[in-house]
């Protein structure tokens, strides 16, 4: 269920971007017990994310992403999420 959240995280910053872009790199990598992915788009959208499973039922999540919002400002998430939810930090400059 977190993992799930995590990634409609990293797709909301796609969607604020509300533009089409081609996409410049992208890799993923899944395994049954560990993940990552990430990409970068032309319009300065940017996410990477990488989990592991510890134990049976606890995903351990961390990755970042980045766009430039509407009023111009550079912002990026950090994140991790882990079984006591999901932890951001937000950066923002001009």
């Amino acid at each position: 269920m977190k993992f799930t959240i995590v990634v409609l995280a990293c797709l909301f910053a796609v969607a604020i971007a509300n533009e089409e872009a081609d996409v410049i790199k992208e890799f993923s990598e899944v395994n049954t017990e560990d993940f990552k992915y990430g990409f970068e788009l032309t319009n300065k959208i940017r996410a990477i994310q990488e989990g592991h499973l510890e134990g049976e039922k606890v995903w351990i999540v961390k990755g970042e992403y980045e766009y430039v919002s509407k009023d111009g400002k550079h912002v990026k998430v950090t994140y991790t999420a882990d079984d006591y939810g999901y932890h951001p930090k937000v950066e923002q400059s001009q």
